[in-house]
């Protein structure tokens, strides 16, 4: 693979502020790439830096193989952006931005019927921008950057303020897309988007990259040497007493369940194999951190 975009010890400060300390990573053609952190780490700003809404104070930038200094309006027009600065036109239906925004790209427009039905907004397409709810309103934003087509997609947050299942449906264009070949740049502060979205992670904290891994490989880093057995437990049926896990009494229809704790290791194996032998298991599964989880072990603060 190669990378279609990158970041080489790149520092950038507003004032005597440091926003971007020597930052450095590589996306990779055709990937999911989350820039994950806390709000204030830079994530926006290195969106801005990535198409040139900002300038580097030092380092390198690179965008489709080259030094982003010399970036073409062309390459630009093979990127969609949605970010805190998208705009729509209040005055403007729905769909009269869509179309708008396909002339300013060159292109026809003949994908907006689609792109509407997709994100749940066709019934909704003569709806003047000013009068859409805070959902609708990013809804239309996406497909004002996906209208043409883009090669590179940046996106900002694109779920905020969605409910669970206009949510579902960004995400399963964004899949969509990427099996297809889009690159996908995600910042986000929902873990569970980024674990779901994203082929591999970054994390940002105070302006630098604390970690770089898939999903996977990252909880896999930070999974503590713990197992949970869940057995069921005979003599406490047979004796009547209350039942391990919730407290309540035992009867013929919810028998006791007992929850066991060991480690995944040689000194836990006896434990997990007396639990098969004598077949009073019920689950067995290890115990990884989720993505937040993750993140507070390495940055000591939450999103």
């Amino acid at each position: 693979m190669t990378a279609l975009l990158s970041m080489e010890d790149v520092c950038l400060s507003f004032k005597d502020k440091r926003v971007l300390d020597h930052l450095t990573f590589r996306v990779m053609r055709g990937e999911c790439f989350g820039f994950l952190g806390p709000s204030g780490a830079g994530k926006t700003t290195t969106i801005k830096l990535l198409t040139r809404q900002l300038v580097k104070d030092t380092g390198r930038i690179a965008l489709f193989g080259r030094p982003i200094e010399h970036a073409t309006s062309a390459d630009y027009e093979r990127i969609g952006i949605l970010s805190d600065t998208s705009a729509l036109y209040e005055r403007m239906t729905i769909e009269e931005n869509l179309r708008f925004y396909a002339k300013i790209r060159g292109v026809t427009g003949n994908n907006i019927p689609t792109l509407l039905e997709r994100m749940n907004l066709a019934r909704d397409r003569r709806t003047l921008i000013k009068n859409c709810s805070k959902g609708m309103r990013q809804r239309a934003a996406i497909l004002a950057a996906l209208v043409h087509g883009p090669e590179l997609l940046f996106l900002d947050e694109p779920t905020s303020g969605l409910d669970p299942a206009a949510r579902a449906e960004v995400h399963k264009m964004l899949r969509e897309l990427n099996e297809a070949g889009t690159t996908v740049f995600l910042t986000t502060h929902d873990m569970a988007e980024a674990d779901e979205l994203c082929d591999r992670i970054g994390i940002l904290n105070d302006g630098r990259l604390i970690a770089d891994d898939a999903p996977a490989a990252l909880k896999l880093r930070f999974a503590r040497n713990e197992v949970i057995v869940r057995v069921r437990d005979d003599a406490a049926v047979a004796g009547g007493s209350p039942n391990a896990t919730t407290g309540a009494s035992t009867n013929a229809s919810a028998p006791a369940v007992r929850t066991i704790r060991t480690t995944k290791d040689a000194a836990g194996a006896p434990v997990i194999l007396r639990a098969l032998q004598d077949g009073t298991c019920l689950s067995i599964h290890s115990v990884e951190p989720n993505l937040e989880e993750v993140f507070l072990e390495l940055a000591g603060r939450e999103f």
